[in-house]
This record gives C-alpha cells, structure tokens and sequence, in this order.
C-alpha cells in the first residue's frame, strides 16, 4: 500500500473517533476530506464472549502481565485487570513491571527467546514490534472476532506477514511539547508556530528565572522526542521521506529536516535551556517540575498527562500541548502515536484465558473501564468508544490539530525501521558530548544494521 493510503487511512479513523467525542472536544475546522455516509453508521461492535475461557472457568487461573514500569501504563494495565477479574472471579492477572526504554526491550526480547515471557504482556506497536519477530514468537489473532472491534487503521501496526498480534491498550498520543499554561499567561506569551517563536519564549521565560526546557536525561527514553516528535514538519518538508527511508534512500545525517531535531537538542544544551541536574532527572521528576511551574516545557508524549493527574490532580488542567514548531506557521501540525499494545507469547500455558482477557481489552466494556480508572490522553481506536467530558485540556489541543487535519503519525507507524540506540545518542547530545552531525551519522549506521537483521530490500 502506499505510504498516501496509509496516511489517509490512519488520519481518517482518528477524526472520526474524535468526532464521536461530542462535547468532550472543542470545536475546530473540518477535517480535508469527509467520510462517505456508511463510514458515519452506528459500528457493529463484536462483544467479547465468555465462551472462549469456558474450560477453564470452573477452575482458577492466572494470567501474568508484563508492563513496563511507568505509573501511566501500570495503571491503565491494572485497572484493565481488575475490571475483568470482577467479570470473572475465577480469574486472576497478576501485572508485573519491566523499566522502559532499550533495557525494556532487550527485557522483552530476551524472554521472548528463552520462553519465559508472561502469559501477556505490554509493548509498542509498529516498527519496535517488527523487532521480536511476531510471525514466530506470538500468538495471531487474526482469526478472532473481537478484532473486528478495533479501527482498522491500527491494524498494520501490530501485524507481520498477514497476522494480527496485539490489541490497542491505551489511547492514541499525541507527540510534542506539553506545556505550563499559567507561566505562559503570565509572561504574556503565545503558543509558538515556528521554532523562532519558541526560541524567543524561550529567551522570556529564562529571564524570569525558570527553566524553559525540563530534560530529563536519567531516564534515556525521554530524550527522543525533538527528534521522533518533530516527523510532521520532516514530512512537510520531504513527503516521501518514509519511503526513502525504508528504501535506503534518504539519511536522517544528510536530509536538513530530519537532522534538525538533533539541532534542537545541542541548542537546548548551548543555550541553557535545561533545568539543573538535567542529566540525572528522571521521567516523573520531569512531571512534577512541569506542574509545579518550575519548567515551561516538555517534550513528551501525551499518555504522561495521566501520571500528571495522579501525581498533581490540582494542577493538570494547567497543562497544555503544542506541536514541535518547525519553520512555516501554515505548516505547523502534530505528530501522532499509535496506542501501544497487549501481546499473547506463543508459550503462554493459559491460551484461551488470555485470548477472552485480550477481547475485553479491545472492546467498549474495556474503555469504560479505562475511562473510570484512568485520565485518557488521547482519542481511542475501538469502535464505539468514546472520550468523557472531563477530558483533559491538553487532549483537547492534540485533538485540535487532528481535526483540523494539521497531523501525521510517527515515522515508527510508517516505517519498520527504527534503530535502537537512538535514545542514548539524543543524550549524547542534549549533553555536549556529541555534535548533531555525529549524533545523526551514528544513527544512520544504527537503523542499517536493523533494516538488514528485518530483510529490507536496498539495505
């Protein structure tokens, strides 16, 4: 399929799930293009059955659930947990934890490999997927029926060679800077479209002796978003860019957009945008520091507005979200991220169990159940779902630009190849240990030993 149809596909099973969200968003310019009328019809929504775990209901069983550690999808996991246990008494899911991050990763790869996986477990979806080789280490699900659940343009996401892996756990996300809404009114600033205006924020914001960029470095994750956030305004520079790429065609060291995140990170560093003990800060230090108003910004994904909520209920409607700004304000736009999602490894010894466990996952009953526990940071990809209306400020920004059709999904969702020491290489940089040109070369050399294990034509 061509990476065009991918995008328009992806773009319009978004806006028509915000469009079910009704007063939950605000309201905004119409969407490019309009669904035809039968995409607008009430959803057949296929409801888990009870059946498929009926064998083993008389007995009791538990299922163990891999997430990783951060307060959001520990959470979103547990509260998932516990609504299905109250549906089925028998049933007990025990949620472990795993850091994030490239340590998470070998965590994951690694038991996939030695068969000890969980029954279950959380990890992302599109191109990090590809990684574990889901045609030979999980479970397909293509075959059931509460696939038909979930929006279809999530699917490609967590599929390989015609299979389908996982089921959407969370929302969609959008990828940017979340913002400190009150020093923004106070100094009398305005949301930047370009990165000069952002530059000249950033300058204000110095002057009034709070830090205008929060880093924080001690978890390597987070480093990665002026690069991976700032997609939409690569593509509106280079609209094949994702193609190239995966051809082997385009270099992030020798295309000037996709250099530029790289760029930012040295600026934040030169220029002193980061807050003091900015290389040992962790992901929730970075939060509160946010909310308390002692940093402007954060560029971040926006699944942390829940852990925003929990940690700081009284200040997360004083967080808002804007796009990387990029050169062109007509231009400016978000990049979206796909939910991550819950896999079932082929060693599971509670198959059927765990098949039901995924169907609830992927249904309306689960959101509810999301929606009940947990702040959504986003719009759903299940069919019939809908956000509520105490949906957070900043979710209402990212729908913003999606309505308006100002968005693009990451490169991950639109490209299999994703190398994995670009968080450590981000550091190296937002550090002064190594220049944007090294730091992108790196990379380069990064994504070709991965293209080459995944069997990529031109690589």
């Amino acid at each position: 399929m061509k990476k065009q149809t991918i995008l328009l596909v992806i773009l319009l099973g978004l806006s028509l799930i915000l469009a079910a969200c009704g007063a939950a968003q605000p309201q905004q310019a119409a969407a490019p293009t309009e669904a035809p009328a039968e995409a607008v019809t009430e959803p057949q929504v296929a409801e888990p059955t009870e059946a498929a775990a009926a064998e083993e209901a008389a007995a009791p069983v538990t299922l163990t659930y891999l997430v990783d550690d951060s307060e959001a999808n520990q959470a979103t996991a547990k509260a998932l947990a516990e609504a299905y246990m109250a549906l089925h008494p028998n049933v007990t899911i025990n949620v472990e934890s795993r850091p994030g991050g490239t340590e998470g990763d070998n965590i994951v790869k690694t038991r996939l490999a030695t068969g000890e996986m969980t029954d279950i477990f959380w990890y992302n979806s599109g191109s990090l997927l590809q990684a574990l080789n889901p045609s030979d280490t999980l479970v397909d699900l293509s075959q059931e029926p509460f696939i038909a659940n979930i929006v279809e343009s999530f699917l490609p996401t967590v599929s390989q060679n015609g299979g389908v892996f996982g089921v959407p756990s969370q929302t969609a996300m959008g990828g940017g800077v979340l913002y400190n809404k009150k020093i923004y009114a106070d100094l009398g600033l305005s949301v930047p479209t370009t990165w000069a205006e952002f530059e000249a924020n950033n300058e204000k914001i110095k002057e009034a002796g709070i830090a205008p960029v929060i880093a924080t470095f001690g978890d390597t994750w987070t480093s990665q978003l002026f690069v991976l956030a700032d997609y939409y305004n690569v593509e509106q520079a280079n609209p094949t860019f994702a193609a190239d790429y995966t051809g082997n065609k385009a270099k992030y060291a020798t295309t000037p957009a996709a250099m530029a995140g790289f760029t930012y990170l040295k600026e934040g560093f030169d220029e002193g945008w980061w807050q003091k003990d900015y290389a040992t800060t962790k992901f929730e230090q970075g939060l509160k520091l946010l909310a308390d108003g002692e940093g402007a910004h954060y560029p971040m994904l926006t699944f942390a507005l829940s852990t925003i909520a929990t940690n700081s209920p009284d200040q997360v409607n004083d967080i808002g979200f804007f796009a990387v700004p990029g050169t062109d304000p007509a231009k400016n736009g978000a990049t979206i991220w796909m939910p991550a999602a819950t896999y079932i490894p082929k060693t599971t010894s509670n198959l059927e169990v765990a098949k039901d466990f995924l169907g609830f996952i992927a249904s309306t009953d689960g959101v509810d159940a999301l929606n009940a526990a947990v702040a959504p940071t986003g719009p759903y990809v299940i069919k019939g779902a809908t956000l509520p209306d105490s949906v957070l400020p900043a979710v209402k920004d990212v729908a913003a630009y999606i309505d308006a059709g100002k968005s693009a999904p990451a490169l991950e969702f639109l490209s299999p190849v994703k190398g994995p020491t670009l968080e450590q290489l981000c550091v190296a940089v937002g550090t002064g240990q190594m220049t944007p040109e090294e730091a992108a070369a790196a990379y380069d050399e990064d994504v070709k030993k991965q293209a080459q294990q995944l069997g990529l034509p031109g690589w």
